[in-house]
């Protein structure tokens, strides 16, 4: 096995923490992996991993081995990106925003794995914060402001959003006229983590954005409960425009405040800084791209 492939194994190992896990990431037998790293160490002259009953950890002379290892194989993966034509392969881990995917990924997925037959993917549906390197995932979607910078993010889309309730709730609270309205109402929460008493609506007034502080009957944690929940009458929402074109078609849902909306929704698409990103996942970030610009509203 060449030493690239060395260090890619390592960087695995490191990563996720687990022979065992490592193993299945790469299609490798476990026993090889042991053996390779064996070697390595052998090879080095010193100790990258310490092993434990539960986890592998890096050491010191591992964290220094594992940072050259992410600059060489970034620069390998590159260099073969500009220079070969040939079809990437390998399992391919994301994690989708659930509706985005149901929207604008899998209809046109089957594309995508025609272009690169060699692919194995691996799609889960979240919308929770993970952790990339442990969990072993390539890239993720999600959708709105992201406050973490530990991870790349490059925005690929904006996304129409629009204040919305109920007949019902229109019935029995009224239809907003103006912000100054909005404050006689209430909204549906939607959180992943806390359950506040209050929520935020958001309003664009010319260039300036103008937040709404209003009480909450029910927080949600899901994207379609919190359409759900307005659609019972349960408060108002502000809401990508996508996701309830056909309740808006029916009237099921209705508009307000069309001359302030909210402001638009940014799609974006994350891995992580210290990770030589693979030719697989280049071409991934680069296809999901070119589908919002071509789909997204």
């Amino acid at each position: 096995m060449d030493r690239f492939k060395e260090m890619q194994v390592f960087v695995r190992v490191a990563e996720r923490k687990s022979f065992t896990l490592a193993a299945e990431d790469l299609l490798i037998p476990r026993p090889t992996i042991t053996n390779l790293i064996k070697r390595l160490e052998q090879r080095l002259g010193t100790r990258l991993l310490e092993r434990t009953t539960r986890q592998v950890n890096v050491t010191h002379d591992g964290e220094v081995y594992y940072k050259r290892c992410i600059s060489l194989l970034s620069d390998l993966e590159e260099m073969e990106h500009v220079f070969s034509s040939a079809s990437t392969r390998g399992i391919l881990r994301v994690n989708l925003q659930g509706t985005l995917a149901m929207h604008f990924v899998m209809p046109f997925l089957d594309d995508f794995l025609t272009l690169y037959p060699d692919i194995m993917m691996h799609v889960a549906e979240d919308d929770r914060i993970i952790d990339l390197v442990k969990e072993g995932i390539d890239c993720v979607l999600r959708a709105g402001e992201l406050k973490d910078s530990s991870l790349i993010a490059k925005r690929i889309a904006q996304i129409e959003q629009v204040t919305v309730a109920s007949p019902k709730y229109i019935g029995f609270y009224g239809k907003p006229n103006s912000i100054a309205d909005i404050h006689q109402h209430r909204v549906v929460g939607y959180s992943l983590v806390d359950v506040s008493k209050t929520s935020t609506l958001d309003f664009t007034i010319g260039k300036e954005i103008v937040e709404v502080n209003l009480p909450t009957l029910i927080t949600v944690a899901g994207a379609d409960l919190y359409t759900g929940a307005a659609k019972a009458g349960l408060g108002i929402i502000q809401v990508p425009k996508y996701r309830i074109a056909k309740e808006l078609e029916t009237g099921a849902l209705i508009e307000l405040l069309q001359e302030t909306p909210p402001p638009k929704m940014p799609v974006s698409i994350l891995y992580p800084q210290n990770k030589h990103l693979s030719t697989r996942t280049r071409v991934f970030i680069e296809w999901l791209a070119k589908q919002f610009e071509k789909h997204a509203i």
